[in-house]
């Protein structure tokens, strides 16, 4: 299995910068998008959440700027599942225009389950973890994401 392609989208006028270009946030807004999607088909989509008081929390992302994406494009966003656990949940998603394997944006994500009566963090359902287990194991032989596990950091300064 590829990586899912999780959310479709023109890119909007009111998206752009005064250089015609995405802004920063509406990088992260795509990609949140994409994690909701994950999220349904995961089961765990809003009517899971309201039944079970549960739901993810992003714990951490970084988010890397490749290429320029401009007024009217239309992007996809591909999903892979890095890894997960009882409770947490490691992706990344990628950028690209629609049809096209350049990658335009990276954005890794670690997110934990929650119950919200708390809040505090929450084991997944057996139904969860089967559909995680389901994805992980058809993308086991995906290349690993190369801006995946960076650390921001200016280079040493040499002697």
């Amino acid at each position: 299995m590829p990586a899912l392609t999780t959310y479709t989208t023109k890119i909007q006028p009111d998206w752009v910068d005064y250089n015609g270009h995405l802004r920063d946030a509406f990088y992260l807004l795509i990609f949140s998008y994409a994690t909701d999607a994950l999220m349904d088909t995961l089961g765990l989509d809003s009517e899971n959440r309201a039944a079970s008081g549960h739901s993810l929390f992003t714990l951490e992302l970084h988010l890397n700027y490749l290429h320029e994406v401009k007024l009217g494009a239309e992007v996809e966003v591909h999903t892979q599942l890095i890894a997960h656990d009882a409770k947490r949940l490691h992706l990344y998603h990628s950028l690209h225009l629609v049809g096209h394997e350049q990658e335009l944006a990276g954005n890794e994500q670690m997110l934990l389950h929650v119950d919200l009566a708390g809040p505090n963090s929450a084991p997944f359902t057996e139904a969860t973890l089967e559909k995680l287990t389901v994805i992980s194991t058809a993308q086991a032989d995906l290349p690993r994401p190369a801006l995946l596990g960076r650390v921001i950091g200016l280079p040493p300064k040499k002697p």
